[in-house]
């Protein structure tokens, strides 16, 4: 139940509050924004099984590769694209905190 209230807490109430505390003047387009990081969840149906509740996503899956993970820091870092690469480092987080609970390491 923990790992369950941690990954899909980091998903979709961490998105939330950065959206309500960090960007006040566009608070429904930001949380939007973070919230649809999840997107980058379309490359687990390219594997077999599609679900795994065993499997941990960071460099397994197509866009949360180490290489892909190096472009959305990248996209952080650039100020125009910077919430676009939140959105996808929140996800990754996510998704890091719930290969910890399967394995005790990303």
């Amino acid at each position: 139940m923990v790992r369950f209230i941690a990954h899909y807490g980091i998903h979709f109430v961490v998105p939330i509050i950065i959206a309500f505390y960090f960007y006040k003047e566009n608070r429904l387009w930001a949380a939007i924004i973070l919230l649809s990081g999840i997107i980058i969840d379309l490359d687990h149906l390219l594997a077999t099984p599609l679900f795994d509740p065993n499997r941990c996503s960071i460099n397994f899956h197509p866009l949360h590769t180490y290489w892909a993970i190096a472009a959305y820091a990248l996209l952080f870092s650039v100020k125009r694209t910077r919430i676009f690469g939140l959105a996808l480092l929140i996800h990754i987080l996510a998704d890091t905190v719930d290969c910890l609970f399967i394995t005790g390491t990303p």
